[in-house]
């Protein structure tokens, strides 16, 4: 193996194969995830290190069907593999097939093969098969196809040792030549294509000038000539894309089928399922919806009611170090900036790290075993009612998360108006940037009692995410009427096995995520909380030293005792300050709202990220203030209104709150996703004024009413 060129390794797969199982099994924490160029399209890659220690990079593809894509994932895997320029072409291929359904995942495996790339075939899941009486003959595969065929189990790590063995093997040996003979017998057409492209496309081998010619249209990395030659010459041949496709797909099944069937051996009679016994039950049309929301609220209650322990834990913490640094550090300006604009800002949004690991490891759960699946395949034709597409209520669980990969998700739905309101309405649905925000101010709305085995608090966090869907819905349903198409729409899915979850998966989904959301949060809002810090420290002229000089003197006849003159100089200043005065700009627009200039100044500061706001709140409500032992919810608990002496966030105020963050799109990172997945800021500005417009008139509405 080359050491001045690292060689990279595909992983290939249709859906469903447990392909991203063996790549954390062959990576662990050496991967990491970008999207490939140009396109915001998943990628995920890691460092494999094989027997000689040498190493190769492993690229894991979206999954797919086949070379004839119908998603936006599939485009993107023809796109790479047809075009040796690509920076992501690999040098090798390790194609993942689930050996309990051989038969369905080859036919992407045949035509990957037919690409001339030396291929490895991997055959996932034995442990499965061994419980299910299945015996493989692995040795008749390989000579059958022509390259190594090897078992292993992503779930417990079997054969992965013999994987890299081969990996290596088939590293080290030259570059073979493309090969002329193809799995399938070439039509006339297609025939006839190969040979007259030859001098046009020199560096493709023959399947690849197949491809080309089926997709000319929407490749990249073709001459404005080759596309105008190649228009040409399919039309002079007749080649007929679906037909030519049909032909080949059911040449390649009789081809391969026999193949499996000689291959495979049942050594003994299969009973029902388990696969078939749970759907029964949890695809059932009364059952299968009310376990299905039985377990959102069981998600619900495990974010808000268990996630209390180590958030207390956390924020305890926090408030602690900032008491300690305080007495320890001099006092000055930079004591004060590390403890009332960074300790503050990043405790405030740290803090909610259990709960959104929480929702992501039973998320990811769901995931694993299986049932995301059904959950899709269950509520198609709900969501074909509302303009949408069974995948969507995986995009809108997902949102639940977050609605960046929440929207990316849905480049699997293949029709352009359930894609696109899919994308619109997805950021109603609540994600865990929300979390923080819910969680404070639900204190204020809902009492802390149970009922039952529930708690009350926890219902209520439910019932937040209840009207976030029904938003989502409404708004579908709206676009659905409003946009017109002639698209014919319907949902192709494989329903996997349920399976045992691997506890590896899991936990690597959960720190990569929460790893992203931190480091992401986090950044923004090191940066947000320096600038608060800054804007609410200092002001124009010398109004902040007025304004503390007032204060004391209205302290002094009013006989306030040390804290309470605190309190005052720190309100007076940051009102003074340039904070203030940005606040003050905006009250009269926020006023009706019961929103006062201090959250006006959190509304402006979270337009970059909702979580924003508690670190926004808890940096306006340190500085100056003797209460950082404090949490940020006793801080507001304690700010009282200055017109009527009466708390700050009532009933009224609190819930106006809610609603708006409920409805509200403060994403910018969201609608940038959604610019570059619709390709228009069109849709983005729509989204942004739609979602924007209802939670004003919303949490106008509540608090006028409770007012």
């Amino acid at each position: 193996m080359q050491e001045s060129k690292r060689v990279q390794v595909a992983l290939i797969g249709n859906p469903n194969s447990g392909k991203t199982s063996i790549f954390n099994q062959l990576t662990g924490l050496q991967q990491k995830v970008g999207n490939f160029p140009g396109v915001t399209v998943d990628k995920k890659s890691g460092t494999l290190t094989l027997p000689n220690q040498s190493s190769v990079e492993l690229v894991d593809f979206p999954g797919a069907y086949s070379l004839y894509p119908t998603s936006k994932d599939e485009r993107l895997v023809v796109q790479t593999f047809v075009n040796p320029a690509d920076p992501n072409f690999p040098d090798l291929v390790c194609y993942v097939a689930d050996v309990t359904r051989l038969e369905k995942h080859l036919l992407l495996f045949t035509q990957v093969k037919d690409l001339g790339i030396p291929v490895i075939l991997i055959l996932n899941m034995t442990d499965v098969a061994t419980q299910e009486g299945l015996q493989i003959d692995t040795g008749r595969l390989s000579r059958k196809f022509s390259v190594p065929v090897i078992s292993v189990s992503g779930r417990t790590g079997e054969g992965l040792t013999a994987l890299k063995q081969a990996i290596l093997d088939v590293s080290e040996e030259s570059r073979r030549p493309l090969a002329d003979n193809l799995f399938y017998r070439l039509s006339q057409e297609e025939a006839r294509l190969v040979t007259e492209t030859q001098e046009l496309l020199p560096h493709l081998s023959p399947y690849q000038r197949i491809l080309v010619a089926h997709h000319w249209e929407t490749l990249s990395g073709l001459s404005d000539q080759q596309r105008e030659q190649l228009g040409e010459l399919t039309s002079q041949i007749g080649f007929q894309d679906l037909p030519l496709q049909v032909r080949e797909t059911m040449l390649r099944y009789d081809t391969f089928t026999p193949l499996v069937q000689q291959s495979i051996q049942q050594t003994r009679e299969r009973g029902n399922s388990l696969t078939e016994w749970l759907d029964t039950i949890l695809t059932n049309r009364l059952w299968g919806p009310i376990i299905f929301f039985g377990l959102m609220v069981l998600i619900f209650q495990a974010i808000f009611a268990w996630a209390s322990y180590p958030m207390d834990l956390i924020d305890g913490g926090f408030a602690n170090l900032s008491t300690w640094l305080q007495q320890t550090l001099p006092p000055g300006w930079l004591t004060d900036l590390i403890t009332d604009g960074l300790l503050a800002g990043l405790g405030g949004i740290l803090v909610f790290i259990p709960q959104i690991a929480i929702l992501f490891l039973l998320i990811s759960l769901l995931e694993e075993i299986g049932y995301m699946a059904r959950a899709a395949f269950m509520f198609d034709r709900v969501m074909q009612t509302f303009g949408l597409n069974g995948r969507s209520i995986v995009a809108l669980i997902s949102g639940g998360a977050c609605a960046i990969p929440a929207i990316m998700s849905t480049r699997t739905i293949s029709s352009w108006k359930e894609r696109l309101i899919t994308i619109m309405v997805t950021p109603f649905i609540s994600c865990s940037a929300r979390i923080p925000v819910y969680t404070v101010l639900i204190g204020f709305v809902v009492p802390n009692k149970s009922l039952g085995i529930f708690n009350v608090q926890g219902l209520a966090f439910m019932g937040l995410y209840v009207l976030g869907i029904l938003a989502a819905l409404v708004a579908a349903l709206a676009m659905k009427w409003i946009l017109r198409t002639n698209e014919f729409s319907f949902l192709m899915l494989e329903l996997p096995e349920y399976r045992m979850p691997v506890l590896r998966n899991i936990l690597l989904t959960v720190w990569e995520k929460v790893k992203t959301f931190t480091l992401e949060a986090g950044r923004i809002i090191l940066i947000i909380s320096i600038v608060l810090w800054v804007l609410a420290s200092f002001g124009p002229g010398n109004r902040m030293e007025a304004a503390r000089l007032t204060a004391l003197e209205t302290a002094k006849e009013e006989q306030l005792d040390p804290e309470a003159t605190s309190s005052l100089v720190a309100s007076r200043q940051i009102e003074a300050s340039f904070a203030g005065h940005l606040g003050r700009l905006i009250e009269p627009a926020i006023a009706p709202l019961g929103f006062d200039w201090k959250m006006g100044i959190a509304l402006i500061t979270s337009f970059a990220a909702r979580e924003v706001f508690v670190g926004t709140m808890a940096t306006i409500y340190s500085i100056g203030s003797d209460g950082d032992e404090l949490t940020v919810r006793e801080r507001l608990a304690q700010e009282r209104n200055p017109l009527t002496g009466k708390p700050r966030y009532d009933m009224a105020t609190a819930l106006s709150l809610l609603l708006f963050y409920v409805f509200a799109m403060q994403c910018m990172s969201t609608l940038a996703v959604v610019k570059r997945e619709t390709k228009s800021w069109k849709w983005p500005l729509i989204q942004f004024i739609m979602m924007t417009g209802l939670a004003y008139l919303a949490s106008l509405g509540v608090y006028q009413w409770l007012a």
